[in-house]
């Protein structure tokens, strides 16, 4: 493979992480396709899946940059802050996370998790998030460097240029598991709610040559041609930033689209549905917000013949199983078919 100029790294995930055949799924969703699935749940750090990979890069260059603490942004349920939470805690970094959303009785799932971490939380509502994160997040980390801190920003998902390595990373690791098998990927899919994940796909299919396999998204919020631009962006900052090439001919984005359902984090009866049958079928734990909804767009492709008769389909499991609990009425009141 190419020699690729990765930065700076810390060893924090769990890697190389499974790859594993699915055939009951496979059946599930008609037979038309081989589905494996890159076990991204398994990273380590309380289960934090894609995001692990992630921050090796960007709390790499946090350290570098002398950082002491670490300022980050997501939902209220976000895996992304959890990890970062969890991971700050484990290196000796203070971390202040600003959460879209509210806390109603005790704290549950992932903000159970950041509370445990030692993370300070400032909470705000929808509306409040939406306008005035932007003015809070640098008011932040002014009033840390007032005080003598050293504050380093991380954007929601780490979807930005430094961070998207951490799949270029992936990407190669599971060509070379691909290729020691024997096995032929014709297709990667994974779940996107940022596009930091899928970039950093994308970019490691260009810098190890192109070719197959295509590498698709399914958007789990907003729609397809923001998260065109969105991962667009991202792939133009890491040639920005650290010298690479990367042409829009050599880096398609494929999105998926049509599988938000309602919206960010509400599955729907079919989503839900998927989610069961994984559990049932495979005993693979899918989240409601990412990794659900990514399976279930797959699946509902794969059925509709977007990856045409036969071939080989990598889904990337990016975890998330503490996102069920707080769910856990939508799947209370649902009984697996089946069952």
């Amino acid at each position: 493979m190419n020699r690729i100029p990765y930065p700076k790294r810390l060893p924090l995930a769990l890697t190389p992480t499974p790859l594993e055949a699915m055939p009951r799924l496979g059946e599930f969703a008609g037979g038309r396709q081989t589905i494996l699935f890159k076990r991204d749940d398994l990273t380590g750090s309380v289960l934090s899946g894609n995001k692990l990979r992630k921050l090796e890069f960007s709390l790499a260059e946090a350290l570098q940059l002398g950082a002491d603490t670490v300022i980050t942004v997501g939902a209220v349920q976000s895996n992304h802050c959890r990890a970062t939470a969890l991971c700050c805690a484990r290196l000796g970094l203070k971390c202040h996370l600003v959460l879209r959303g509210s806390q109603s009785g005790a704290a549950d799932g992932n903000l159970l998790l950041d509370r445990l971490a030692g993370a300070t939380i400032t909470l705000l509502d929808a509306e409040g998030y939406s306008t005035r994160q932007p003015e809070i997040v640098p008011r932040l980390m002014a009033d840390y460097a007032a005080s003598g801190g050293r504050p380093y920003y991380i954007p929601v998902g780490a979807s930005n240029a430094i961070g998207a390595w951490g799949y270029v990373r992936g990407y190669r690791e599971l060509m070379a598991q691909a290729g020691r098998r024997g096995i032929t990927i014709d297709h990667v899919v994974v779940a996107t709610g940022s596009g930091g994940t899928q970039a950093g796909l994308i970019a490691g299919r260009a810098l190890t040559g192109g070719g197959k396999p295509e590498i698709w998204g399914v958007n789990v919020c907003d729609d397809g041609p923001y998260f065109e631009a969105e991962i667009r962006g991202i792939l133009e900052e890491m040639n920005a930033r650290h010298g690479l090439k990367l042409k829009p001919a050599a880096t398609p984005i494929r999105m998926l689209d049509g599988h938000v359902g309602a919206g960010y984090g509400i599955p729907d009866a079919a989503c839900i549905a998927t989610i069961q049958a994984a559990g049932r079928l495979e005993g693979q734990i899918l989240d409601p917000v990412y990794s659900g909804k990514g399976c279930h767009g797959m699946l509902e492709e794969i059925r509709a013949g977007r990856f045409g008769k036969r071939g080989t389909v990598v889904f990337i499991h990016t975890g998330g199983v503490f996102g069920l609990f707080p769910q856990r009425e939508a799947f209370s009141t649902t009984q697996a078919a089946g069952a």
